[in-house]
């Protein structure tokens, strides 16, 4: 579909202001967002046992996409899905214009039927686009997504940052949705500093972090970002995304912040962004952390402009050459791990891996 057709007069001027630098956002969403009620939410789970869907850069409303979500339906129709996890890159390639877009509907409702639980949501690049798909450069434009929580009963995102402990008392886990978007943009925010690297926006999430995970009583801690630490894709590691070594192309803020705020604190890091399958191994660098990327629910690394993969950090799992979404079993004793392949060109599914971790 065609995004220019959901332009209009008040959201070209706000995109143009927003790359100009002269629009500031007061801050981040404490609670939900203002608006009219949309339908009720289904409840999230409230079982000591879950099964999470795994799922990234999912929103083209293409056909791969369909595909992958045809897999998810057929395995969910066998295990249920208690929730998912939208790694990011919600609605591709620039994100949407306004909280009642049609976008929402033709690269997440649609694709996703009769996938009835909630979706809890990461922000991507993709989704804060201001003039190059994915350069992060219009942050403004994020607060749409916040904005549909209220009109989707399975679009899961109260705040451009939050957690959900599940179940809510004495909780197996407590997921931690992180925004690193204003740290990634390729645009940098001199005339907003609301929105820099070490501007109120991030230095708030980063106090509430740390104030977040030191008082969580979850067994398990998984922390939601949408752009990896660790990645032997194409994209390249936080700190020397693309290969380049400019700020802030390079991600360096991305690792400054992941390494003061994450790392060591948590059993796993969730991410999107490399459209491939990884589960990479611990490193000394992580701090016991493992870093998981799952990115590959409607583009495959041969998408990717960056040139092949870069297998330089030990994993268990890897796969640059498909589609696919992983099965993530929680419970208070253990952790389950299966990643399900997708053939771009016939749909068939296959689960390539399954391991305790």
């Amino acid at each position: 579909m065609d995004d220019s057709r959901n332009v209009g007069r008040r959201g070209f001027l706000a995109g143009a202001a927003a790359v100009a630098g002269v629009a500031a956002v007061g801050g981040v969403a404490a609670a939900e967002p203002a608006g009219p009620a949309g339908p009720a939410k289904l409840p999230l789970p409230t079982g000591e046992n879950l099964r999470v869907l795994l799922t990234g850069d999912a929103g083209t409303g293409a056909r791969p996409q369909w595909l992958v979500a045809d897999a998810m339906r057929n395995m969910h129709r066998r295990e249920p899905f208690s929730l998912a996890l939208g790694l990011g890159d919600n609605i591709y390639e620039n994100g949407p214009w306004t909280d009642d877009d049609a976008q929402f509907a033709d690269k997440f409702e649609k694709p996703n039927h009769d996938l009835d639980f909630p979706w809890l949501m990461v922000l991507g690049n993709h989704d804060n686009t201001a003039i190059l798909p994915g350069d992060a450069g219009w942050l403004q434009r994020g607060d749409h997504e916040v904005a549909y929580h209220r009109r989707s009963a399975r679009w899961y995102m109260p705040a451009r940052y939050y957690s959900v402990r599940i179940p809510q008392q004495r909780p197996v886990v407590e997921f931690f949705v992180l925004d690193l978007n204003p740290a990634a943009s390729y645009i940098p925010q001199v005339l907003d500093p609301y929105w820099a690297p070490d501007g109120p926006f991030m230095t708030e999430q980063a106090a509430w972090l740390d104030r977040a995970l030191t008082e969580s009583p979850a067994t398990w801690k998984v922390v939601c970002t949408h752009h990896p630490y660790l990645n032997n894709g194409p994209h390249g590691d936080a700190g020397n995304y693309e290969g380049v070594t400019v700020e802030p192309l390079d991600g360096r803020h991305v690792k400054a912040f992941l390494d003061r705020h994450v790392l060591g604190r948590c059993q796993i890091l969730l991410s999107g962004h490399d459209h491939s399958l990884q589960v990479l191994e611990p490193t000394v660098a992580t701090k016991s952390t493992r870093q998981i990327v799952c990115g590959a629910a409607a583009k495959s690394v041969h998408d990717e402009p960056f040139g092949g993969p870069k297998p330089v950090h030990p994993s268990l799992f890897q796969s640059f050459t498909g589609l696919g979404f992983m099965a993530l079993d929680l419970s208070r004793d253990a952790v389950r791990l299966r990643a399900i392949t997708v053939d771009p060109g016939s749909g068939a599914a296959t689960v390539a891996f399954d391991r305790r971790l």
